[in-house]
């Protein structure tokens, strides 16, 4: 169904009032947009006797935000961006193949960071976009055609793929282990116990699993992979880490296996790498294609 007219203002008009909500002065918003003063005022002027709506208080010299026109400034300024993005990837990629794609920072880095070549080599004409999130969002307000999280596999009017799962290990700095010389589970308790704000209860987990008291476990608190990692291989605690991102550390020695146990006291995570997309984007070619290819290197990887 069509949209009437009178509620699809001119672009003009939506991008004076934008900057005028924005700055907070029709002077200021001439200025950034290279009109006069009073074309700002017209223009304003004209989307609100289009909409019938009071979208400022005037007082004297000053503009200031109805109720309405708070709510409408939001959702302006977000059909603005997504405008402004639709057409900078036209722009770069005109034939229409592009990707926005949102990924965990330390998983994109390490993992899809070095495979990307070999995908973009085989998809040419796709311009692949990352950009990085840590938390799931609403893909109606974000123009990202799909995201790679860490998580369940619900994601609010979405449709998910399962990627990998997950194996985490005690891993620490060797000095740390010769200090403490862990030799069973209940040992890692005597050192500091490193936690990440995306898996608060890991630890818990992990020493239920091994039939060790999980009270009162306590410790430094990160909200990023690549923190932690850092800190346990600068020797101030124990972290459990996914062994598939620390495969670096471990072979050159700057993590270790804090127990020596078969694999080195190694637990399933509760949780999973999944890839995510909006439903009205299943058939996006860019998004199939990567979909496709990303499922093949994860088997390939094992």
């Amino acid at each position: 169904m069509l949209t009437p007219r009178r509620f699809l203002p001119q672009l003009a008009h939506l991008q004076a009032f934008e900057a005028a909500a924005r700055l907070g002065s029709v002077t200021a918003a001439a200025r950034e947009l290279n009109l006069t003063q009073s074309a700002v005022s017209r223009q304003i002027k004209a989307l609100e006797d289009q909409l019938e709506v009071e979208l400022f208080h005037r007082e004297r010299q000053t503009i200031r935000l109805t109720p309405g026109g708070e709510a409408y400034a939001r959702d302006i300024r977000d059909a603005l961006k997504k405008i402004s993005t639709a057409s900078l990837n036209l722009r770069a990629n005109p034939l229409g193949g592009t990707l926005n794609l949102a990924i965990l920072p330390t998983f994109g880095t390490r993992w899809l960071a070095p495979r990307l070549p070999k995908f973009l080599a085989a998809h040419p004409g796709i311009t692949l976009n990352l950009m990085t999130r840590l938390s799931v969002f609403d893909f109606r307000l974000e123009a990202m055609d799909a995201a790679i999280h860490f998580g369940t596999g619900e994601w609010s009017g979405a449709e998910t793929a399962l990627l990998r799962e997950e194996q985490v290990v005690p891993a620490c700095a060797p000095e740390l282990k010769a200090r403490y010389d862990f030799q069973e589970p209940a040992d890692v308790r005597k050192a500091p116990l490193l936690h990440m704000t995306t898996r608060p209860d890991a630890w818990e987990r992990w020493l239920r699993v091994h039939n060790v008291p999980d009270e009162h476990v306590q410790g430094m608190l990160f909200d990023q992979f690549a923190t932690v990692a850092q800190v346990a291989r600068s020797g101030l605690g124990v972290a459990l880490l996914p062994v598939f991102l620390i495969e670096e550390e471990l072979r050159t020695g700057q993590l270790v296996r804090a127990l020596d146990l078969p694999q080195g006291g190694e637990m399933k995570s509760a949780e999973a790498y999944y890839l995510a997309w909006p439903a009205d984007r299943a058939k996006h070619a860019p998004l199939v294609a990567f979909k496709a290819w990303i499922l093949n290197e994860i088997q390939e990887a094992g």
